[in-house]
């Protein structure tokens, strides 16, 4: 199947802020991201970097980040799943904001990463203000954890549970309105990961999904019957009391140009 151009993920604010009413589910039963990924996320620094992690959530990958030994300061507009997030990491201070509108300086931070996030920035706007406060040669990543779908059991649970068309769209960055902000050529890699799961936290997991959390009770009761006789009936499920549900995790990374000015990312704003 073709992918969809990027602008079939366009925001939608509904869909984008629907997730602060589930942020403690969301927190304790979303999958974290594989330090390796997260590290070549950044280019694999010598050093230790200020990142900000844009559209945070619950911090999961604030985390990540900063076990890897960097600053972070994450920027998420939800109010609820920033409450949430400083509950769980006290170590840092969740700032009200988005992709749109970063709170911080120009030139102030060396990375910026995007965790199950970027298919909900705006494609034309987000890459100017992100330019805006990277410092030049900074970092911009965009990571997805990706159920794979090679497997049998996990093509059908995207089916019951309607995720796989939004994800399809999800692997992709605009680079038209990238280059136009100065970031060179993106780069793509993959790594490889799982998460164990009884019945009743892939339920919970699928709970944490937009698409449910915003679909009408008859919906939502139709999704969890679904993958509550996926696991009952399924070959590869039936009778286990848990099983690994893998992903893929893919970053496509890019970096800003050392000569990039600011004349060159106000007209990028304005495009």
């Amino acid at each position: 199947m073709t992918e969809p151009p990027p602008s079939a993920s366009a925001p939608r604010p509904d869909h984008a802020l629907s997730f602060g009413q589930a942020a403690s589910s969301y927190d304790r039963y979303r999958p974290s991201y594989p330090p390796e990924a997260v590290d070549w996320a950044l280019g694999r620094p010598a050093g230790r970097l200020r990142v900000v992690d844009l559209g945070a959530g619950t911090g999961i990958l604030t985390r990540v980040v900063s076990r890897l030994g960097h600053e972070v300061v994450p920027v998420e507009p939800d109010e609820a799943m920033r409450t949430q997030l400083a509950a769980a990491t006290p170590s840092v201070r969740p700032l009200a904001g988005s992709s749109e509108s970063i709170p911080l300086p120009d030139g102030s931070v060396d990375a910026v990463l995007a965790g199950q996030a970027y298919h909900w920035f705006d494609p034309t706007r987000a890459p100017a203000e992100i330019a805006r406060v990277l410092r030049p040669g900074g970092v911009f990543a965009a990571i997805w954890n990706l159920r794979d779908e090679s497997q049998p059991w996990v093509a059908r649970l995207s089916e019951v549970a309607h995720l796989g068309d939004h994800e399809r769209a999800e692997q992709r960055m605009a680079e038209g309105p990238l280059r136009a902000a100065g970031f060179g050529p993106v780069v793509r890699e993959a790594f490889t990961h799982s998460v164990t799961h009884t019945p009743q936290t892939l339920v919970e997991l699928i709970k944490t999904r937009s698409y449910y959390l915003t679909a009408p009770a008859d919906r939502q009761a139709a999704v969890v019957e679904g993958i509550r006789n996926l696991v009952a009936t399924h070959p590869d499920l039936h009778g286990r009391d848990s099983f690994p549900l893998p992903y893929r995790t893919v970053v496509h990374r890019c970096r800003l140009s050392g000569n990039t000015t600011s004349d060159q990312r106000d007209r990028a704003l304005r495009s």
